[in-house]
């Protein structure tokens, strides 16, 4: 079943994170082996995720490169044990082509990418696996993309590039409902630029390729905070935020949220669902 079909079936979906790095942003380390990512899985999928996010290396500011052997060696172990444990939809976090192959050998049918395939080869290699992807705008690369993010405007840019990767992936072989967009909150952006295409999100839903919104924990919700005079919170302090910015962001279009904390994440779902019927 494609995520198309599972949103028909289901509506807006939630893409539970599972990080099996050392040095996450959110939870470093914690879901690192293979036995730790395996019962995180199974908690996100009893809290209600709808798909698994499986990534082996940190995409923060300042991360440091991992390589292609230890990336693989990392998600292909849990993508393979998921694949035979549970029939939710499997996603790889990578923007490596050949991390994406092996991921998709092991189980994974999506391919999330930071750089909207913009590694030699990664538009053919979909093409060919026949995954369905996620393509991100980042502005720069993670160990400098928050030096001196600059936009003339912001959603003009981001929307131009995604419109422009999504033809790319078609042109590839990949058809148009397989293709999702993602706006890439955090990458390459200061708190304005964030705020400016959260509020855009239906704009940026409106073009015929499905959203996803991806902003749980980051840091520009603490921006806001030191902004306002607040104390700026922690990573794991940032939950009444990370629902408000999805659910506005479904409320305008997004079909796919992306999160950390899918119990609570599911809660405020199925509040809003009930207010709206």
């Amino acid at each position: 079943m494609s995520l198309l079909d599972l949103y028909a079936a289901r509506g807006p979906l939630i893409m539970g994170v599972i990080n099996v790095t050392p040095d996450s942003f959110s939870d470093g380390g914690r879901h690192q082996g293979l036995e730790a990512a395996l019962a995180h899985a199974e908690a996100l999928l009893e809290a209600g995720a709808d798909v698994l996010d499986v990534g082996g290396e940190s995409t923060r500011p300042g991360a440091h490169p991992v390589g292609v052997t230890e990336e693989i060696n990392r998600i292909a172990p849990v993508i393979d044990a998921l694949s035979r444990r549970t029939d939710a939809p499997l996603s790889v976090d990578t923007f490596k082509p050949e991390v994406a192959e092996e991921a998709c050998h092991a189980g994974a049918t999506i391919w999330n990418d930071i750089s909207a395939l913009g590694a030699p080869d990664a538009l053919e290699t979909a093409a060919r696996l026949n995954m369905e992807v996620v393509l991100m705008h980042m502005q720069g690369e993670p160990r400098t993309m928050q030096a001196h993010p600059w936009y003339e405007d912001v959603v003009a840019e981001v929307e131009s590039f995604l419109l422009e990767r999504a033809g790319a992936a078609v042109r590839a072989g990949l058809p148009a409902e397989r293709v999702w967009l993602d706006p890439g909150i955090g990458f390459g952006k200061t708190l304005d630029h964030n705020l400016a295409l959260l509020r855009a999100t239906e704009r940026l839903a409106g073009h015929g390729y499905p959203l996803l919104m991806a902003a749980s924990r980051k840091r520009f919700i603490a921006a806001l905070e030191e902004r306002e005079g607040a104390e700026p919170s922690g990573p794991e302090e940032r939950l009444g935020a990370s629902i408000a910015v999805h659910l506005h962001a479904i409320r305008r279009g997004a079909k796919m949220v992306r999160v950390h904390d899918v119990a609570e994440m599911k809660q405020a779902m199925r509040l809003m669902k009930a207010l709206a019927d």
